[in-house]
């Protein structure tokens, strides 16, 4: 059977796994998930990916076709009578306020026996402080900010790794092409929206980047609902820096790129941490713009070899999603249902306390994630120690993985080409 058949075919099987339950006989219990994201506002196309990727997750848990994924293809939980999991959304707006009344909703009114979510740091934060008031479970599976998991909170887990992680990863790909190809990078501009996700991931690159040598030339931060960025950009061309270090959604991620071009900025390279320079319209709206740039990530269909159920997840979200492939927060958000359905499978009860205790034992393999993980196991601070970064570049209009070197499938190529006129 073909890939593509094979693909219809377990499509077939979790849509009628995903059938409303009225319509299924002798339905077992449902177990509501509440999930928190920015379904309206900028931040609206990459919360219509991740409700889809979750959507996918839950029918893929609720469904009877197995591949190497936790809970995938068990026709619900099995310690729970085979109860079906069922995701309740509610729309942040990619506002803190929003998101921390999302939370209070899903908790007192939809009964969610645990909360995911919200993709931006900034509204993690208000929803997650929610979660912990009424003592609740929390998995974050998209959110990068290194002080989320520094709360001291009891309820906060979180599976992706944080930018402290992708900082290093930066520096570190510096001194591998300094060792391989005599290329060096002195001069490092910072740029980030000034929420919890800019400012988290400006923190630890200055603060890593100054431990290693480097010289910051300039740090600029701005409103993520910014419409102009004319003075951060002649900001960043006064400082002359050798390369910039982005951390923006994509309405601000597209107005740095055509600020850089029409100033005429000259860079080694653009380094992005992924959020909108990974969203669905970044190469599409940069077109020949976009090549070049880097980003890390924690996903790539390029190292698909690692897990056989790669490829047939990406074809299921395509057929979803309007032929979009899998990017990293898309698979991130997958990851973060399977991880929380098993670990609610296996507390065996949908009490508060044995889903914690059951996210504190977590243990997944590596090779059983959609990710070049490690594992995902989680330290006391609700952080997954096994996550790991990669870079990737735009290179011929797709997303490919230059960086480690002993994963990659392109070489890098640098520096980034000049703007296309």
């Amino acid at each position: 059977m073909s890939a593509r058949r094979v693909c219809l075919a377990f499509a077939a099987a979790i849509a009628v796994a995903s059938m409303p339950f009225a319509s299924r006989a002798a339905d077992p219990q449902e177990i509501v998930i509440g999930s928190i994201l920015p379904l309206t506002g900028p931040s609206a196309q990459t919360g219509a990916g991740l409700r889809t990727a979750q959507t996918l997750a839950a029918d893929l848990v609720n469904g009877h076709v197995s591949y190497p994924l936790p809970m995938v293809g068990k026709s619900g939980l099995p310690h729970l009578g085979h109860a079906r999991i069922k995701l309740v959304f509610a729309d942040s707006q990619g506002k803190p306020d929003q998101a921390r009344a999302a939370a209070e909703q899903l908790i007192t009114q939809e009964h969610a026996v645990a909360l995911i979510g919200t993709y931006a740091s900034s509204t993690t934060a208000t929803a997650s402080q929610v979660a912990e008031r009424y003592g609740i479970p929390f998995l974050n599976p998209d959110s990068s900010a290194p002080s989320l998991t520094a709360r001291g909170l009891k309820w906060f887990f979180r599976t992706t790794p944080n930018d402290a992680t992708f900082a290093e990863n930066f520096y570190q790909f510096f001194a591998d092409l300094n060792r391989t190809k005599k290329i060096a990078v002195k001069k490092v501009a910072v740029v980030g929206e000034d929420g919890l996700f800019g400012t988290g991931a400006g923190d630890a690159e200055e603060e890593i980047g100054k431990r290693r040598g480097f010289t910051i030339v300039t740090r600029v931060a701005y409103p993520a609902t910014t419409t102009e960025v004319n003075a951060e950009v002649q900001k960043v061309k006064a400082a002359a820096p050798d390369v910039v270090m982005m951390a923006s959604y994509a309405p601000d991620a597209l107005l740095f790129m055509r600020g850089f071009k029409d100033q005429g900025i000259l860079l080694q390279g653009i380094l992005a941490q992924d959020a909108g320079f990974i969203d669905p319209g970044f190469v599409k709206t940069e077109g020949k713009d976009a090549e070049g740039v880097f980003t890390r990530e924690v996903f790539s269909l390029d190292i698909k070899h690692r897990n056989k159920a790669v490829p047939l997840i990406d074809q299921l979200f395509r057929l979803r999603f309007g032929d979009k492939p899998l990017d990293g927060n898309t698979a991130r958000d997958i990851m973060g249902v399977l991880v929380l359905a098993d670990a609610i499978d296996r507390a065996g009860s949908t009490k508060p306390d044995a889903i914690r205790t059951a996210l504190q034992n977590t243990n997944i393999p590596g090779i059983l994630t959609l990710m070049p993980w490690k594992q995902i196991k989680f330290d006391a601070q609700g952080q997954n120690v096994g996550g790991v970064g990669i870079i990737e570049q735009i290179q011929d209009g797709k997303y490919e993985t230059v960086w480690p070197f002993d994963v990659a499938v392109k070489a890098p190529i640098w520096p980034m080409p000049a703007w296309k006129r």
